[in-house]
C-alpha cells in the first residue's frame, strides 16, 4: 500500500459516527402584519411594492413599463407576448423587457421572494430580464429566514433562489447603486392564488 492509500484508509477509518443535528431554534418576533413587514423590508432593499392586483394586468404593465415589448410571462394570469419555453437557448433571455412570474413564498424579515426552475422554467429569464414583476399570494409569507428553508423547495427543487430587490451594489464607503447588474427593478404584486 502507498502512503496516499495508506493515509486515506486511516482517514476512512477514523470517521466520527454520525450525530443528530441540534434543532434550530425559531427565533419568532411575531409582528403585528407580515405583509406590513414583507413590504417594509422590500422597500428597504429597494424592490416595489404593490398591496392589490391590479383589475387589468397587461394594461398596468404598459403604463408601468411604457419602453417595453418583451413581456415573457410565466403566470396564466397574464398571457405576455413570450413564456420561458421560447427560450432554448438560456442566453437569448437577454432579449426580455419584463419577466412575470408567480413565487411560492415571500420572507417578511427580508423581503425576499423565492424562485424555483418550477416557477421559472427557465432559470435566466429572472436574472437577464431588464425588470421583473413577482405575484405573490400574501398568505405564503412567513416571518424569517429559519422558516423559509423549511420550505419543500429547498428539498425538492434542482434549483432554489431568495431574491430581495434589484440588482444592487456597494463600494466601501457603503454608498449603493441600483442596479448593479442583472434586474433593473423587482415589484411584487400581493395577487392571492385562485
Amino acid at each position: 500500500m502507498d502512503t496516499r492509500e495508506y493515509i486515506l484508509a486511516n482517514v476512512r477509518k477514523n470517521q466520527p459516527g454520525n450525530h443528530e443535528l441540534p434543532p434550530v431554534s425559531k427565533f419568532h418576533r411575531e409582528p403585528e402584519s407580515l405583509v406590513a413587514e414583507f413590504e417594509r423590508s422590500l422597500t428597504y432593499m429597494a424592490g416595489e411594492f404593490v398591496g392589490n392586483p391590479p383589475t387589468d394586468l397587461a394594461a398596468y404593465l404598459q403604463e408601468k413599463f411604457p419602453q417595453a415589448k418583451n413581456f415573457c410571462s410565466a403566470v396564466p394570469e397574464y398571457p405576455g407576448t413570450k413564456k420561458p419555453d421560447d427560450y432554448t437557448n438560456w442566453a437569448d433571455a437577454a432579449e426580455i423587457d419584463v419577466t412575470v412570474v408567480r413565487s411560492p413564498l415571500g420572507v417578511a424579515e427580508t423581503g425576499s421572494v423565492l424562485l424555483t426552475e418550477n416557477e421559472l422554467r427557465v432559470n435566466t429569464i429572472g436574472f437577464l430580464a431588464h425588470d421583473i414583476v413577482i405575484l405573490l399570494d400574501p398568505k405564503n409569507i412567513v416571518e424569517n429566514i429559519h422558516d423559509a428553508y423549511e420550505h419543500a423547495a429547498f428539498r425538492e427543487s434542482k434549483y432554489a433562489v431568495l431574491m430581495t430587490g434589484p440588482s444592487g451594489s456597494a463600494d466601501i464607503g457603503g454608498a449603493t447603486v441600483h442596479p448593479a447588474q442583472g434586474v433593473m427593478t423587482l415589484t411584487v404584486i400581493m395577487w392571492p392564488v385562485a
